[in-house]
């Protein structure tokens, strides 16, 4: 494949501005030695990658690099030879080894110059924390001549766009605290208004369906589309499928989209538990007992806690969350959920019998609608031929009503465990529905 030249990039963004359907392609680098040496995980190359694909844009490359001028200086030559808009995160700070902004400037020709409103806010961030500013903070207050200055209210280094030749360079500062709202506050818009039309976009959430089968569901619709498109993405326990469309303005793309998003809604029934972007399935959850009046509570063996957290997450729980128990030895079962020493033996922890017993406690001793036990084998020791690492019962018991789910998780121990919380979830949510499917009027029986 041939490099792009800089007369290739203003043609296309010539085509991009006169409507005729080229698509901007992005390339995202990451800077920061930690990141190489595996000290953080680089989570804002994964945010950046899925936004950018949100509103339309094309990634063909990602790249890390160290804080190192001369090879940042080649990935990012690079990059400007193959792509449009160029994201760069980290390298922003106030160090000597933060260089970003500086290598950025001199490989586009520009000179650095002091910016007072930046280091107006830069005073301010200090003051307002009561903290001593050193001098080389006011580094960051130092931009590239004829740049797009964007506010960093969440930190000390402002983000910088800076645009050379049908090419659009923008930097970011590394902390996802300050890059995600810069990114959706000042990054995106600007980024919409390069391209023609705009683009829209509409998840459809699924659980309780595997992703070999989800896709088994819509390839038909995606081996035929066009626009819309459909892509899937699959998460821990679920799978969620983006509907995004391309039109003149948002009224036509929504348009596109609601009969592809209605196909999915039908093909996937009670398995779509949202098609709001901001919405989690702890939080769909939440919302089904707030809707039906029920208080829930949870008893966790081999998730020590995991799925209480979750849902304690969500903003409101407290007008249903009751009591979340830890039993993780046979002890703490008997003494805290009254489950018999004799079921224990006979069974073992690790049993649907167990598991259904936990489920029955929690709602006896905690007074919850709504109660979930799990018990496993979250590895990598303890597992055995008959009841391997991997192996959890999920119990869930709504007013006497009890569903046992029988799992066989891959991965490693924190791997099971997340696995073991969602499919919990998932299983919480079948149920109350399953419940309210089962009385007249809405109403328990």
């Amino acid at each position: 494949m041939r490099l792009h030249t800089a007369n290739d990039v203003r043609m296309k963004v010539r085509r991009l501005r006169e409507g005729h359907g080229y698509i901007m392609t992005v390339e995202i680098i990451s800077v920061g030695t930690e990141i190489l040496l595996g000290n953080i995980v680089n989570t804002n190359a994964a945010y950046l990658a899925e936004k950018c694909a949100a509103i339309g844009l094309s990634c063909y490359y990602q790249e890390v690099v160290g804080d190192n001028e001369e090879r940042l200086t080649g990935i990012l030559q690079t990059a400007l030879a193959r792509a449009d808009v160029v994201l760069l995160s980290g390298g922003l700070g106030p160090t000597q080894d933060d260089l970003t902004k500086e290598t950025a400037a001199k490989v586009l020709g520009r000179e650095l110059y002091l910016h007072e409103p930046s280091k107006a806010a830069i005073a301010d961030f200090f003051r307002k924390r009561g903290t001593e500013i050193t001098e080389n903070n006011w580094k960051q207050a130092m931009v590239p001549e004829g740049c797009i200055v964007v506010d960093n209210p969440n930190g000390t280094a402002p983000g910088i766009i800076m645009e050379d030749k049908g090419r659009h360079v923008l930097l970011m500062p590394g902390p996802p605290n300050e890059l995600i709202p810069m990114f959706e506050n000042a990054m995106i818009p600007y980024l919409n208004s390069l391209q023609p039309g705009i683009i829209y976009s509409q998840t459809v959430k699924v659980c309780g369906v595997g992703e070999s089968k989800v896709e088994a569901m819509v390839e038909d619709l995606i081996r035929e589309q066009s626009n819309p498109t459909i892509a899937t993405y699959a998460k821990t326990g679920e799978v969620h499928l983006r509907v995004t469309a391309r039109a003149a303005d948002e009224k036509e793309a929504k348009k596109l989209v609601k009969p592809y998003v209605k196909e999915l809604k039908g093909r996937f029934g009670n398995h779509v538990y949202t098609t709001q972007e901001e919405v989690t399935l702890e939080k769909a959850v939440i919302d089904l007992l707030l809707a039906n009046h029920l208080t829930v509570g949870t008893v966790e063996s081999c998730t020590g806690g995991l799925l209480a957290a979750r849902l304690i997450n969500v903003p409101g729980v407290s007008e249903v969350f009751k009591t979340g128990y830890i039993t993780y030895s046979n002890k703490s079962k008997r003494k805290l959920l009254g489950i018999k020493k004799t079921m224990l033996e006979k069974y073992g922890a690790v049993s649907p019998q167990i598991a259904k017993e936990m489920a029955k406690g929690a709602a006896l001793f905690g007074k919850a609608d709504v109660t979930v036990g799990i018990t496993g084998v979250a590895g990598p020791d303890g597992g055995s031929e008959e009841k391997p690492v991997g192996l959890v019962y999920i119990a869930c018991n709504v007013c006497g009503r009890i569903n046992v789910k029988e799992c066989h998780f891959s991965g490693n121990r924190m791997k099971i465990r997340e696995s073991s919380v969602s499919s919990a979830l998932s299983l919480m949510r079948e149920s109350i529905l399953a419940y309210y499917s089962e009385v007249t009027f809405g109403k328990k029986s």
